[in-house]
């Protein structure tokens, strides 16, 4: 039996060095991965509601969510589809939102049956194989919507939802092999405390069975859930013919080499963190083009309300002798954050709705390439177009918030709830290039640190 004390006692210290690891290292990676996932379905989302093919759900904003449920996915009838996809896309947003920002990143949280909350949620559309023959009604649905989508004239919608589709299905498969990670370390975690239950209440010599593991456990615990098969894994591993083996196995899966050189991580090729950075700055497309068919809209009904007959009756005359329409000047004004202080610009509305169409066809196109075809393209071209991204669209932000409180302001006050807003949009634009310029910084700082090693002629792959 010392053998086994042993195991547990090497077992013991593997599991809490792999612990910090994930703590360290892993958690806030796969945060980052369903926070991209989540912007990814929100611009889908907002695609679909713009192209009227799901409607706005009434009850959204009541939603309560204090743990994740996945949303339902019983089949449903041909008439009813557009009122379940309401319901159902809505939920799954939702979810999501409160899977981003309410759950608690760390390892002890992520319990065994939390991963299957979230294995469940990333997996209730299958972004990998949308295909109207899957198993999962919502996905058939869903399928059958991009396929709507794809067949309309208007390629820019289509560059956008291609570029997310991509995005979906490539966070799919990482998302889904880092969860597994976990649940593979909390499986053995779990195995470990009921090691550890059974060493001090089950004299050493006498033979285990899954339900005296199990009136141990619940004694000792309260409440808490058993896993019969874990149970039965430990058995196994502790008494069979196999067990020495299986518990090596173990034992190198949950193993951490924490003495790995810091010259090491530059054996890694630092490209991809470029790419995350172009790919966030990208995402924004979608969220662009919703925000412009809010200005038109907002443009339209301040115009209606300024323009008296006479103003009409010019434009009428001037369209029938081919005069180009004088311009729409708004006079927008900015804050600087300093003591209160501010400056006003004139903007053009119609070449500022130019200008966006443009930037997102160009990061619609970005956006609907893949890593694999992006690592192709030359480092230097990578770097001059995420920094002038950046720039362009942390000025654009800027621009289109200043545009945003004009069109609040400028309409009468019995007009003002018929204004669209655009602050959740703004939101996700100003999130999408912070992160974009921390991807452009972090890759800056270890371009510079290779440069150096290659000045000083040393490798710095180690």
């Amino acid at each position: 039996m010392s053998e086994l004390i042993e195991y547990q006692n090497a077992l013991s210290q593997a599991i809490n060095a792999r612990q910090r690891w994930l703590e360290k290292s892993e958690i806030g990676k796969l945060k980052e991965k369903l926070r991209a996932f989540q912007t990814a379905y929100t611009s889908l989302y907002a695609l679909l509601l713009r192209k009227g093919l799901v409607k706005e759900d009434p009850y959204k904003g009541e939603a309560k969510v204090g743990e994740i449920h996945i949303p339902e996915d019983t089949p449903f009838s041909e008439t009813e589809s557009m009122d379940q996809l309401t319901v159902r896309l809505s939920n799954y947003d939702n979810q999501l939102d409160f899977l981003v920002n309410f759950y608690h990143f760390n390892v002890e949280f992520f319990t065994l049956d939390r991963i299957r909350l979230v294995l469940g949620l990333i997996k209730y559309i299958d972004w990998s194989r949308l295909s109207t023959t899957s198993p999962s009604p919502t996905t058939v649905a869903v399928s059958s919507l991009i396929n709507r989508t794809r067949g309309g004239n208007d390629s820019m919608s289509t560059n956008v939802l291609n570029g997310i589709l991509v995005t979906l299905s490539q966070l799919t498969g990482h998302i889904m092999a880092d969860l597994k990670v976990l649940a593979d370390f909390n499986r053995e975690a779990y195995k470990l405390e009921l090691r550890n239950i059974l060493r001090k209440t089950i004299p050493e010599d006498k033979a285990l069975s899954v339900p005296e593991i199990k009136k141990a456990f619940a004694a000792a615990k309260t409440g808490q859930p058993f896993y019969a098969e874990l149970a039965e894994e430990i058995i196994k591993e502790d008494y069979s013919p196999e067990g020495p083996a299986m518990r090596d196995k173990v034992l190198k899966a949950m193993g951490v080499d924490e003495t790995k050189p810091k010259t090491a991580k530059q054996e890694v090729s630092i490209k991809p963190i470029l790419i995350e950075g172009i790919q966030a700055i990208s995402s924004v497309s979608s969220t662009l083009a919703a925000i412009g068919e809010k200005f038109d809209e907002n443009e339209t009904l301040l115009e209606h309300k300024k323009v008296g007959l006479w103003i009409k009756v010019k434009r009428v005359v001037g369209q029938m002798l081919n005069k180009e329409p004088e311009p729409t000047i708004y006079e927008v004004e900015y804050g600087d954050g300093k003591q209160g202080a501010s400056f006003k610009e004139k903007v053009n509305f119609s070449t500022l709705r130019e200008d966006m169409d443009k930037r997102v066809k160009n990061l619609a196109n970005v956006s609907s390439r893949n890593t694999a075809k992006l690592e192709t393209i030359p480092d230097d071209q990578l770097t001059g177009f995420l920094e002038k991204a950046i720039r362009d669209v942390r000025s654009l932000h800027r621009l289109l918030s200043a545009l945003d409180e004009y069109f609040k302001n400028a309409v009468d006050k019995e007009d003002r709830n018929k204004v669209k807003g655009i602050k959740p949009e703004l939101a996700t634009i100003k999130s999408a290039f912070l992160k974009a310029n921390e991807k452009f910084v972090e890759y800056s700082d270890l371009k510079e640190e290779e440069e150096q090693f290659k000045r000083l002629g040393i490798d710095s792959g180690g």
